[in-house]
């Protein structure tokens, strides 16, 4: 780690992680550049903010810039990364910019394979209500904040620690959330008890407290291992430290927290018993480091939600369209059961976008399962590629192949012709719902416009 960052070049400014990083160096009063290879909401906000932003890729864009900030998602052959190497730019992962910036902060790191972005905004959501002012980098817009990231005055650091590449080691945690270990990533880890071992590691680090996970197998087989000092388990099992039960989840999800004796109740403003867990995490993190209990959980219960989780776009003929960022079968299946709850008689029409192309290879069979089980109608887009080559033989294909009746879903590879398929599927009540961490979101436009057409 350099003694100092100076002019900051991000490449990859516009990503929901790296935008939010870059806001924070321009907050502290650095000089922000970066390069993406499209315009975006988050660019022009960023440039609003004083950042020069470039779109393409090139070594130009580099300038005078002090140090390079790269995401593990950079393409190794990259102009602008070759560039800095080339001329002995420090070069650091975000995770590493970011771990610069929190020096002396106290340090709540949020991890596990889906959960995070929701689970982070809740602790945010709940510090402010109970009058703190945390720094803070989240993986998604806070709805009720309009921003993913901001620099506090307080002495709480809140971020998202991403564990797909193990960027999650780098930071120096006080309090580790984790919501769950479910085997993801292996493209990175390459088995399971490596993705494992990495989470063991990430929460024996934790100087203050460790929040886990009661329900989530991974979680438990990780709890075993761990030789902290000071563990707090959440959940549903009849074991947690933090007990979430009488689940309502018909509309905006109500509850019951057991914990220390007594019984604490609260709605929250966001569907789904997903969503009710959770809570339950982000109470135990606030309760676990002091703050109290009834307080915690009603500031918690102000939380509106993040963007692309169950994020509504339009209305149109009476079919309701949401983004979800869900890109993991457990995701799909919490989003849509969550969807279920508040649809009524409506049907769910789910608009998949398969993310990387070994993750759709290894579980093709179980993203079918989920979308045959939990919504109506399916269309299956092809792969979005994200880091990864093209498999021979791996496209959206793979997945609609595994539905037992092919007559719930069709592969449509061409994205008009997938939205005025949906249009034409759709009825009065309906929920669309596109789903994945790619860029299906920009798939919205084309569905409300064929839905105009169709319904209009």
């Amino acid at each position: 780690m350099p003694e100092t960052i100076g002019a900051v070049h991000f490449v990859g400014i516009g990503g929901a992680g790296m935008s939010g990083i870059a806001r924070l160096f321009l907050g502290a009063g650095h000089r922000v550049t970066g390069s993406d290879v499209r315009d975006s909401d988050a660019v022009r906000v960023l440039r609003e903010l004083g950042a020069e932003v470039s779109i393409g890729h090139d070594a130009a864009h580099v300038g005078d810039a002090d140090t390079v900030v790269v995401t593990g998602a950079l393409w190794q052959d990259n102009p602008e990364y070759r560039y800095a190497l080339e001329h002995g730019i420090p070069v650091l992962h975000r995770s590493q910019a970011l771990a610069w910036l929190i020096r002396s902060q106290r340090l709540i790191s949020v991890a596990g394979a889906h959960g995070k972005t929701t689970s982070t905004g809740m602790i945010i959501t709940g510090l402010i209500g109970l009058g703190q002012d945390p720094s803070f980098v989240n993986g998604g817009v806070i709805q009720a904040l309009g921003t993913s990231s901001a620099r506090g005055s307080g002495e709480w650091f809140v971020v998202e620690a991403d564990e797909s590449d193990g960027s999650f080691l780098l930071y120096d945690t006080s309090v580790a959330l984790v919501t769950n270990v479910d085997p993801d990533h292996l493209d990175h880890y390459g088995s399971f008890e490596a993705f494992e071992d990495a989470f063991v590691t990430f929460a024996d680090r934790a100087r203050e407290l460790v929040v886990i996970s009661a329900d989530d197998p991974g979680a438990l087989r990780v709890k075993e291992r761990l030789s902290h000092r000071r563990v707090l388990t959440f959940g549903e099992a009849d074991s947690a430290d933090v007990r979430v039960h009488s689940i309502v989840a018909e509309g905006p999800v109500e509850f019951a927290i057991d914990h220390g004796g007594a019984t604490y109740r609260t709605r929250l403003a966001v569907p789904g018993v997903h969503n009710a867990i959770n809570a339950a995490g982000a109470f135990a993190v606030l309760v676990g480091v002091g703050f109290p209990p009834a307080e915690t959980l009603a500031a918690i219960a102000a939380f509106g939600g993040t963007g692309r989780r169950f994020e509504l776009h339009g209305t149109v003929g009476g079919v309701s369209v949401y983004d979800d960022y869900a890109h993991h079968p457990t995701e799909v299946a919490a989003a849509l059961s969550g969807a279920r709850t508040v649809v009524g008689e409506g049907r769910i029409i789910a608009v998949h976008q398969p993310h990387l192309y070994s993750r759709t290879r290894l579980f093709a069979g179980e993203f079918a399962e989920v979308l045959e089980t939990l919504a109506d109608e399916t269309v299956v887009l092809d792969v979005y590629g994200a880091r990864e080559d093209p498999e021979p033989g791996v496209t959206g294909q793979l997945v609609a192949d595994r539905f037992n009746d092919p007559s719930k879903v069709a592969f449509v590879a061409d994205w008009q012709e997938a939205a005025d398929h949906t249009a034409r599927i759709a009825r009065e009540g309906d929920f669309v719902i596109t789903l994945g961490c790619g860029d299906v979101y920009r798939i919205v436009p084309q569905l409300l416009g064929s839905l105009e057409r169709e319904r209009g």
